[in-house]
């Protein structure tokens, strides 16, 4: 690839780390401009993220903390995922744009609808994960029993918000990355096809290993629309394939 990348670029070895270091100093620069942003809407963002518990458990959502650092890990916490979390186009754009010269006109004519798509389905999976766990947190509390007296540590709150999030956001890219197979002619759409039955086995038992809260209704959330996602990418598939 790093040869492939210095013949089409006329690039030497040095110009071409010189490259990798100023692209990842502009990432660096974002996630660290757009944390210190985080750092300052810091009680904006933690009542965000606590919404998903209110709703599970209204009039009752505070927060325990047992330990004097626990307010200061948890506000360097949001800083550093908020950061990373809205510093994303920048680093998609900084991915595009060091791998834009080594590409292929037909390539490069692909990659911003990957890239951008990326980005879609991405949000779509944190949105669903958001949105899905005061079902997960009424579910967890349940098994526990009514003998219990819920208050959360903030900070294993978050944990396990952010773990969700994450998984869901990348399992949201399974569209994408049966799309770019088909297209690079790994798979076809007709093997796809072929196989859905196997396909909905994995995304079952996917979805129940995957999901960091372990509840049903979590779990559904994930594999119903990756099973959406899977039919919808060999049409796709099929489409840009002609």
């Amino acid at each position: 690839m790093t040869s492939f990348r210095r013949a089409a670029t006329g690039m030497t070895l040095s110009e071409h780390l010189a490259e990798v270091r100023r692209r990842a100093l502009v990432i660096i620069a974002g996630v660290s401009v757009l944390g210190v942003v985080s750092f300052l809407l810091y009680a904006k963002i933690l009542h965000f993220l606590q919404q998903p518990y209110c709703r599970a458990l209204p009039g009752h959502c505070q927060f325990l903390v047992t330990n004097p650092l626990d307010g200061l890990s948890l506000r360097i916490k949001i800083a550093f995922f908020g950061g990373l979390f809205l510093a994303l186009p920048i680093i998609l754009w900084q991915v595009w744009r060091f791998i834009t010269p080594g590409l292929k006109a037909q390539e490069r004519r692909y990659a911003i609808p990957f890239v951008f798509s990326s980005i879609f389905f991405f949000a779509g999976g944190v949105a669903v994960a958001y949105y899905s766990f005061s079902h997960a947190i009424a579910f967890l509390q349940s098994i526990g029993g009514k003998s219990l007296f819920t208050e959360y540590n903030p900070n294993q709150y978050l944990s396990l918000f952010l773990l969700m999030m994450f998984v869901f956001g990348i399992t949201f890219e399974f569209p994408v990355i049966l799309v770019a197979l088909q297209l690079a002619g790994v798979v076809t759409p007709a093997k796809l096809l072929r196989m859905w039955r196997y396909a909905l086995i994995a995304i079952t038992i996917v979805s129940g290993v995957f999901t960091p809260s372990g509840d049903p209704l979590s779990m559904m959330a994930l594999a119903i629309p990756l099973t959406v996602f899977y039919f919808l990418s060999i049409g796709v598939g099929k489409l840009f394939g002609k």
